[in-house]
Formats: C-alpha cells, sequence, structure tokens
C-alpha cells in the first residue's frame, strides 16, 4: 500500500513538473522578488516572440571556427580602417578613459570594432526576444539566460526603458560594447558627466564602460598582452594549455626553449602558450595576464586575439 501511495505522488509530482510553465514561474520570481507589477510583467512576458533563428544563431557560434577562418571576419580592410578613424574622432576620451583606468584605448578601440564595428551593428534583434527565447527554449543554458532576463528587467526600471524596444544581438548584448544586462548594471559608466549610462548612442559612455569592464576585471596598466612565437617543432606536452587562464610563467616557456620572448618581460609573469590553427600549419603564441583579462568580455582565445591583432592593425594604420 506504502509503495503503491508513493508510486501515485511520485506520477502526481511529475505530471506537475511537466506542465509548470517556466513564463509564469519567471513572472512570479519578479513579483515577489523585486516588486514588479504582475500584470505589467505578465503582458511583456506575454508579448516576447520566440525565434528559432536565435537557437540556430546561438547553436553555431563563430568561436567554434578554425583561426584562419574566424580571423577573416574581424582583421578585414575595412574594420581596421573603420578603426582608425573611430580612433581619430574619439581620440580625446579614448585618452581620457586610458588616463583613468590604465587600459590600452586602442584595445578599447579594437572591442568596439569587433562588437559591432564601431556602434553601426550593435544587433537587430529585441532583446527581450532573445532572453526569452534562449531562457525558455534552450535548455543548455536556460539557467544563465533567465537570469539574465532578470538583469534586463531591473535594467529597464532603473534607466526607464520599455522592455519592449531595447534592440541588441541574438543573445541578448546590448549597446556599442555589446553589454549583456548583468553587465551593463555592474560595469557600464557614465563617461561624458551627463549623469546617464547610456551605452546605446552616447560613444563616451561606451568607451569609458569598456575600459572600466577591463579594470575590474584585472587589466595592468602598461603590461604586454601577447606576441608570437616562431616554434617550427612540436611543443612538449603540456606546454600548450587549452584553459583560458595562464597557468605557467615566462620563465617556464623560456626554459622549455619558446623563442622570441623580450627579455625585458619578467620571468615571472603569468603566461601560456597559445596554438592556433592556420590552414597549412600550426601558429604558437605566448599570451599574458592582459591577454586573458580580453577573454573577460568574451570567454574565448579567438576572439581575443582578433582584439588583440584589430588593435595592432589599427595602430599601423595611425602610423
Amino acid at each position: 500500500m506504502i509503495k503503491k501511495t508513493l508510486a501515485i505522488l511520485l506520477a502526481g509530482s511529475m505530471a506537475f513538473a511537466a506542465n509548470a510553465d517556466p513564463r509564469s514561474d519567471f513572472v512570479d520570481t519578479m513579483v515577489n522578488k523585486h516588486n514588479f507589477d504582475r500584470a505589467k510583467m505578465q503582458s511583456w512576458i506575454d508579448q516576447s516572440v520566440h525565434k528559432q533563428r536565435i537557437i540556430d544563431a546561438i547553436s553555431r557560434p563563430a568561436e567554434g571556427k578554425a583561426w584562419y577562418q574566424y580571423r577573416k571576419i574581424f582583421l578585414g580592410k575595412k574594420r581596421i580602417d573603420q578603426g582608425v578613424d573611430f580612433y581619430q574622432k574619439n581620440k580625446l576620451t579614448l585618452d581620457a578613459a586610458a588616463k583613468k583606468y590604465g587600459v590600452d584605448p586602442l584595445v578599447i578601440t579594437a572591442i568596439i570594432g569587433v562588437e559591432t564595428r564601431y556602434g553601426k551593428h550593435a544587433g537587430g534583434y529585441r532583446v527581450i526576444d532573445s532572453l526569452a527565447t534562449l531562457g525558455f527554449s534552450y535548455p543548455k543554458r536556460s539557467k544563465f539566460f533567465l537570469s539574465e532576463l532578470e538583469q534586463f528587467f531591473l535594467l529597464c526600471r532603473e534607466q526607464g526603458f520599455d522592455p519592449l524596444k531595447p534592440m541588441g544581438s541574438y543573445a541578448g548584448a546590448m549597446g556599442k560594447g555589446q553589454f549583456i544586462a548583468s553587465s551593463y548594471r555592474h560595469y557600464a559608466v557614465d563617461g561624458d558627466g551627463d549623469q546617464v549610462v547610456d551605452l546605446f548612442d552616447n560613444t563616451a559612455d561606451a568607451i569609458f564602460s569598456v575600459a572600466a569592464y577591463f579594470k575590474r576585471h584585472g587589466w595592468k596598466a602598461g603590461e604586454p598582452v601577447a606576441i608570437t612565437s616562431e616554434i617550427n617543432y612540436k611543443p612538449w606536452p603540456g606546454l600548450v594549455n587549452r584553459k583560458l587562464k595562464p597557468d605557467l610563467i615566462l620563465g617556464e616557456l623560456r626554459e622549455a626553449g619558446v623563442p622570441d620572448i623580450p627579455k625585458q618581460w619578467s620571468d615571472k609573469m603569468p603566461a601560456r602558450l597559445l596554438e592556433l590553427r592556420q590552414k597549412d600549419k600550426k601558429e604558437y603564441w605566448t599570451t599574458l595576464h592582459n591577454f586573458y583579462v580580453i577573454t573577460r568580455y568574451n570567454h574565448s582565445a579567438l576572439y581575443a586575439m582578433a582584439v588583440w591583432q584589430l588593435s595592432r592593425e589599427i595602430e599601423k594604420g595611425l602610423n
């Protein structure tokens, strides 16, 4: 009898779980946890639109490509030339942000260039549609995107945004620097002193916010980022680490025979050897702490290398 009763209870609980409406649960959370008006919240959620192409886009990210394919996306002549133009037009603001936060202004420029072509292409999806689609219909990362949907509504309340209006990427990133909602709330800053933090239309706010983000994630002013290492042999096992965070020091790379490391760089600097795949060979880079900081913006070594190389190409274009 006890077993039968337990079976009935279990079946009932499973049926309840199967019939649970995650949208209703989300509305309850926003009302009970954050004191949103239930009718308004329900209306906003009801007006969000599931878009299959958002699921399709996140299922095939550019970071899944080989380096020689990925590089072509972000290091074309047009993007470099636009970067030179952006830097020249915003030099005073970039220099001010660099002075305040200690972040390389060319790296700031390259971030905005990689993310939105310097603010020209900031996304074609309603943020609410992106976050709701991924939060309610993408189990692999639903927890993260539901958290970002929560952060998005809080951001809208704080900034006075209509939740149905902001546009962004398929992953819900917003503005010239493509901040997700939680980053917007925690790292975005007022760059021009107008008492408004606007990452959509205010270039100064976007520049200062990228710099502030890097500073908060540990950027070390004046320290190197990466250098190519011409290795013509297969590195010993363990020297090339796929983890993003450096787990060696420069002294160990030197001892292993990794060439082209400047003598003035301290042996004690955290470092890793990065292997990138070109079409017909492998390419090696010695990367350091500040390279790792770039990966805090997007957790990809390919992304960080694209940003770094774009920043150096812009520098060449300025000289």
